[in-house]
């Protein structure tokens, strides 16, 4: 025992020691600290930076340059942003997200000598397009990497598949500048076998998701990063998935498991607007009872929407939006914790009485149900929506008047009525934050309420579609008080007049004595308020001249008095402006010309021709009219018609099976033109032989394209583009188009396959487009024929190989392989004189490599060259600098 105590007591001073020297922190060691001082003087803290930024959480946090701390005199341990391991001292994390900092982030930048690095957060920063260094890959304790919004472009390198305990990897990126070479996202998912979130967001991935990936995964953002194929449908399995972004990613086919998914208890968010998701919604939504934010817009969904889902209670955000879905809109009145409804697009029917006794929407901040079926009057007795910031309806059936509980909305930002059969007078809006009003194209009546023309004194442009088409707000008469003119204060100038050639601007004036705001116009603007009622006369008397009169309904119509007064015409009492038209059981006969001066009448709200005999009509144009709303089934009594033209953004659409009606019955027709009309349909099998131009861009059409289409003899354009969901699929025999065939636009479709050998046959085709269609190899050899070729773009699918075979296309304009996989040197640049028509170059986003030739000659018309994101190197030739027609140069 003594012994013991002994040796106790000779060990004690030793104890103390080591357990006094464990408890003090360890001083950052030198070799920590000057790789950092040298990474701090490799930037210049941006005077130009924003003050708050978003952090990964997507919370805004203060900007601030941290490295202003970093000096020799402190412990690199106790510097910003930098954290350290409390029992050796190595430097453990660097977060500078928000940091300010701007320069270029060199490949042998001294932070890779902090080897023990295990979390690494540089977002939010400008690099100035630097390149990420493969020596990232060197870091093999990091288990955080955060890149994203700091300026770096270019190759994602391999060796970052070698952090293997990488947990977090995110790199956002603004624009589209990072890209990942053929089969190495393959490879980073498969190595990273520990990863936990996965933030890609515009990042040019251009690849398949592998069914190899880490089973941790609770985050999955990959939005706009150029995925295709089917996904796995293992992601739904994921046991510990939370939040899964897949958003604008047109050709990923998404095929949801029809039974109960291994993430139901666990997933949050699911956010896959803009992927193809064809079908219905499965049953087995209804098990997400986590879910509080499901955004599944432009999908291509169809049918009703399942009872099972309409019980996930804790839905905070829901966005339907542009999809093919049907059913009561009542059924959603159930979801008691939505912020955000989204409805938009779609063929919802039933009223909405639902919202009379509704008090669960407490937290509602948009609804949107505008371009639906939607019937009936809005209730006026609704309460429990003073949330209520954004209210969309526009484009249904809906009537009666706007109740007053709208008005009263305290925090309403903006309203959307517009294309419905509302009536009675505008009140007053109680709201302060009021920034737009649509009320288009109803039947409303009287003065435009106080609150509005206060908004306007304020700059705020909400009166653009008040009226019916007219631009302006100030409909009253203007008192020529000019004579009080040194009593006005506050002028401002508002778009007040349309006189359908061009829009007057008057100048007004706040007369100050006056006990009310009264506005006085500018006398040297008053030239514009007089010859408008001249105009209107004059086009209906043009549409009385283009047709026979066998009834007496327009004998009415002459020079020698008041338009307004004439048969079936009825003005805006306010402004005069013609709104109706109706001309119906007029027994009119004869041409509509497609010139006809009816489209002049650009205030129209109401127009009707019917029980007339247009029978013989072979033309119909209405590019660019501002109608709205659904195209009548009537127009498929035209039967000799030989021109259809609607372009229109202002949401015009077919209801269901209407167009492959018209297209049955058309049966003489040669041009289709319908761009921007909601077609939401498959394309018929039956449709006229004759045609000539067929262009249906921005059409929402979905299915797949009839072969027949190609074999149509007289078919000399053919444009389909931005059809995501639309699939197309090529003859492999010699086409009857190849004869005739000038223009293919096929942009941003669904191709599937090769592009067979009979394209070789196209040999007048002079403008090919098919960017965004999945494109790969080996597709190219069929192209070679076509020598005629003047605009060829193929930019943004997964082609490569070299660039040299293009050189035969001799009368080529414009050219662009922009975001592909070519490869293969320049040599060829030097021997190509064949060029001297090519306008615009774009190569950007490959990987070509080595220097640019310096002896090229032949491209005197090139206006616009883009070669950025390459692998080029040595200097630029001076020939570029010669370039006489240059405007647009990108090499970054």
């Amino acid at each position: 025992m003594g012994y013991v105590n002994l040796v106790f007591f000779m060990l004690f001073p030793f104890l103390c020691h080591l357990s006094f020297s464990s408890s003090l922190p360890h001083l950052c060691p030198k070799h920590q600290a000057l790789p950092l001082l040298q990474f701090k003087h490799m930037f210049t803290v941006s005077h130009d930076a924003f003050d708050n930024c978003f952090d990964a959480t997507g919370q805004w946090i203060l900007s601030y340059p941290k490295t202003l701390s970093w000096n020799k005199s402190t412990d690199c341990c106790s510097w910003d942003g930098v954290y350290c391991d409390e029992t050796t001292g190595q430097v453990i994390e660097l977060n500078l997200t928000c940091s300010k900092l701007q320069g270029k982030f060199h490949s042998n930048s001294s932070v890779f000598q902090l080897s023990n690095l295990k979390r690494l957060d540089l977002s939010n920063n400008n690099f100035s397009g630097s390149l990420i260094s493969p020596k990232f890959g060197e870091f093999s304790s990091l288990t955080q990497l955060d890149l994203s919004y700091s300026s770096f472009t270019g190759i994602i390198p391999a060796e970052i598949s070698r952090l293997s305990k990488l947990h977090v990897f995110r790199i956002q990126s603004y624009s589209d500048g990072l890209r990942f070479k053929p089969h190495n996202f393959e490879l980073l998912l498969k190595n990273l076998t520990q990863l936990r979130e996965l933030d890609f967001d515009n990042v040019n991935i251009s690849s398949t998701i592998p069914l190899n990936f880490s089973s941790y995964l609770t985050t999955l953002h990959l939005r706009n990063t150029q995925l295709y194929g089917t996904l796995p449908e293992g992601v739904f399995h994921l046991y510990n998935l939370e939040s899964l972004y897949l958003t604008d990613n047109p050709q990923l086919t998404v095929r949801f498991p029809t039974t109960k998914w291994n993430s139901s208890a666990s997933l949050m968010e699911l956010v896959l607007r803009g992927v193809n998701a064809t079908g219905r919604i499965p049953e087995s939504f209804g098990h997400l009872t986590s879910l509080h934010t499901l955004r599944i817009a432009s999908c291509n969904l169809l049918g009703s929407i399942p009872k099972p889902l309409l019980n996930l209670t804790n839905i905070e955000e829901f966005n339907l939006a542009y999809n093919h879905l049907e059913g009561p809109i009542s059924d959603f009145f159930r979801f008691g914790k939505l912020r955000w409804l989204s409805l938009r697009y779609n063929n919802f029917d039933g009223q909405l009485e639902f919202l009379s006794f509704n008090r669960i929407w407490t937290q509602l901040e948009e609804l949107d149900c505008s371009v639906n079926s939607v019937t009936g009057p809005i209730p006026s007795n609704v309460s429990g929506m003073q949330n209520l910031q954004s209210l969309r309806l526009s484009s249904n059936h809906l009537n009666g008047t706007i109740p007053s509980w709208i008005f009263s909305l305290p925090s309403l930002t903006g309203l959307e009525l517009s294309d419905n059969h509302f009536s009675g007078n505008i009140q007053e809006f109680k709201s302060k934050t009021l920034s737009r009003v649509s009320l288009k194209q109803n039947q409303l009546q009287g003065p435009i309420p106080k609150s509005l023309l206060d908004l306007q004194r304020r700059g705020r442009f909400i009166n653009d579609q008040l009226a019916g088409g007219s631009h302006g707000l100030w409909l009253w008469t203007c008192y020529w008080t000019v004579h009080n003119i040194h009593n006005v204060v506050n002028s401002t100038s508002s778009m007040v007049f349309e006189d359908g050639c061009k829009i007057g601007t008057q100048n007004c004036y706040e007369n100050e004595k006056a006990q009310e705001k009264t506005l006085v116009c500018n006398l040297e603007d008053s030239s514009l308020l007089h010859r408008w009622d001249k105009l209107l006369f004059d086009y209906c008397i043009g549409i009385r001249d283009q047709w026979i009169q066998s009834y007496p309904k327009i004998l009415s119509w002459n020079k020698s008095t008041d338009c307004c007064s004439w048969g079936g015409v009825h003005c805006d009492e306010m402004t005069g402006q013609v709104i109706e038209l109706n001309l119906n059981c007029s027994k009119l006969q004869g041409k509509f010309h497609s010139n006809s001066s009816l489209f002049q009448l650009s205030n129209l709200k109401r127009l009707d021709l019917s029980y007339n005999d247009f029978s013989s009509l072979t033309h119909l144009d209405l590019l660019l009219t501002s109608f709205t709303g659904l195209i009548p089934a009537e127009i498929s009594h035209l039967s000799k018609l030989r021109v259809l033209r609607i372009w229109n953004d202002y949401g015009v659409r077919f209801g269901p099976n209407k167009f492959a009606l018209l297209l049955k019955k058309l049966t003489q027709l040669r041009e289709l033109d319908l761009n921007f009309v909601d077609i939401s349909s498959t394309f018929p099998l039956n449709f006229s032989s004759y045609l000539t131009t067929l262009w249906l861009p921005y059409t929402q059409l979905r299915g797949i394209l009839p072969k027949r289409v190609f074999n149509l003899s007289n078919l000399g354009s053919l444009d389909l583009t931005n059809s995501p969901r639309h699939t197309v699929r090529f003859p492999t025999k010699k086409w009857n188009t190849s004869a005739s065939l000038t223009e293919l636009y096929l942009n941003g479709v669904n191709f599937t396959g090769k592009i067979p050998e009979s394209f070789s046959h196209l040999t007048l085709l002079l403008d090919l487009v098919m960017s965004s269609s999945n494109l790969s190899v080996p597709i190219l050899k069929p192209l070679w024929n076509l020598t005629n070729i003047e605009v060829l773009d193929l930019h943004n699918n997964h082609l490569e190989g070299p660039i040299s075979p293009f050189l035969r296309f001799a009368k080529l304009r414009e050219f662009s392989l922009r975001k592909n996989n070519f490869d293969g040197q320049f040599e060829y640049f030097p021997f190509n004189r064949s060029w001297t028509q090519l306008e615009t170059l774009d190569f950007s986003f490959n990987f070509l490599p080595g220097p640019i030739p310096s002896d090229v000659s032949g491209l005197q018309n090139l206006q616009s060259l883009s070669l950025s994101s390459n692998q080029l190197n040595g200097t630029i030739p001076s020939w570029i600098f010669s370039l006489p027609s240059l405007f647009d140069f990108r090499l970054e």
